[in-house]
Formats: structure tokens, C-alpha cells, sequence
């Protein structure tokens, strides 16, 4: 642990020398600040240094009576904190032009990707009262105990991540999950295709 904690100090340490030296040599400061990797950069480094303050802060300073409840809360603030260093992974895109040419590809697909959403929430909105009645209606093992259980099912089958965890037992429910296999193949498939053709250019 206290290995894991020299290295993140070192390379906290170079991120904010690097940032610092980027602030300085910039001609709008206010401009850079809003640049979008610039903000990430400030959201890697700063839960490293709220975390050692919050640290450092000695349990008699903390309000009289409210024991567990306040260290309870810096727990959870901590977690929250640390939870934050996965934007240093983030960081790796002013570096790499891999990551840079999937950052354009989702900002100029938008549109793509608000149809592939739309098609899925319809499909969705279809497909689970189809399948909550025919197995609730064939007396089948009742796994689909609601309608909006069973858009989980619904998710799961138009993916074709197939979980398992939920399955239709009767011949109607099985038809319907067959019928929302199918349909979550094709409607992904037409907003993919454009994505693709995007990210190709």
C-alpha cells in the first residue's frame, strides 16, 4: 500500500508540475481552463491533494458528538475521491492518437447515437409488456414479476449480452425473445454502420 502510494505521489506530482508549466505558457488563462482535457487534467490531480488534507486532519478535530456519523461521511467523501483517479487514464488522450480518433468519433456521432438510444428505448417499450404477458398469461415460471423488471430482459436480449439470469419458459415468451433478438441486432446495426464509417475517415 504504501508502495502504491509513492508511485501515485510521483506521478500526481509530475501531472501538476506539467499542468503548471501548460498554465503559465498559455496566453488565455481562462481559455485554457475551459479546455476540455485541461478540466480532466484538474479533476486527476485534485483528489489526490483533498484526499491527503482530509487525511491529515486529526479525529479531535471533528464536531463533538457526531463520532461515527462524521468519519462515516470523510469515508465516503475519501471513496468518492479515490474513485476520481480513473481520469488519469483519461489523461492518456493528449498522448495517444488512438484515443484522440475515438474522442472525435463520438463528438461528431452524436446523432447516431441518439438514434441507436431512441431505437432501443422503443424496442424496449415494446418488448417487455410482450414478454410480461406471455409468460404471466401461459402460467409460466414467474421470473418477469413486472413490466419494468422485465425491461432489464429487454436490454440484455437486444444487446445479445444474454445473461441468463432472467428466461422466458412458455412458447409465446420464447418467440417474443427471439422476435427482440432479432430487432436489437438489426436496430444496432444501422447507427454502427455510420459510426463506423465515421470513425474510418
Amino acid at each position: 500500500c504504501y508502495n502504491i502510494f509513492v508511485l501515485e505521489t510521483v506521478c500526481v506530482g509530475w501531472f501538476s508540475l506539467e499542468f503548471l508549466l501548460r498554465f503559465i505558457q498559455t496566453q488565455s488563462k481562462c481559455t485554457f481552463l475551459r479546455t476540455p482535457l485541461n478540466i480532466i487534467d484538474v479533476v486527476a490531480i485534485l483528489p489526490y491533494y483533498i484526499t491527503l488534507i482530509v487525511d491529515s486532519l486529526s479525529v479531535s478535530d471533528r464536531p463533538t458528538g457526531s463520532g461515527n456519523n462524521y468519519l462515516e461521511k470523510v469515508g465516503l467523501v475519501l471513496r468518492v475521491l479515490r474513485a476520481l483517479r480513473i481520469f488519469y487514464v483519461m489523461r492518456l488522450a493528449r498522448h495517444s492518437l488512438g484515443l484522440q480518433t475515438l474522442g472525435l468519433t463520438v463528438r461528431r456521432c452524436t446523432r447516431e447515437f441518439g438514434l441507436l438510444l431512441l431505437f432501443l428505448c422503443v424496442a424496449m417499450a415494446l418488448f417487455s409488456p410482450l414478454v410480461f404477458l406471455a409468460e404471466s398469461e401461459m402460467g409460466a415460471k414467474q421470473e418477469f414479476t413486472s413490466i419494468p423488471g422485465s425491461y432489464w430482459w429487454a436490454v440484455i436480449s437486444m444487446t445479445t449480452v444474454g445473461y441468463g439470469d432472467m428466461v422466458p419458459r412458455s412458447i409465446p415468451g420464447q418467440v417474443v425473445a427471439l422476435s427482440s433478438i432479432l430487432s436489437g441486432i438489426l436496430l444496432m446495426a444501422f447507427p454502427v454502420t455510420s459510426i463506423f464509417h465515421t470513425f474510418s475517415r
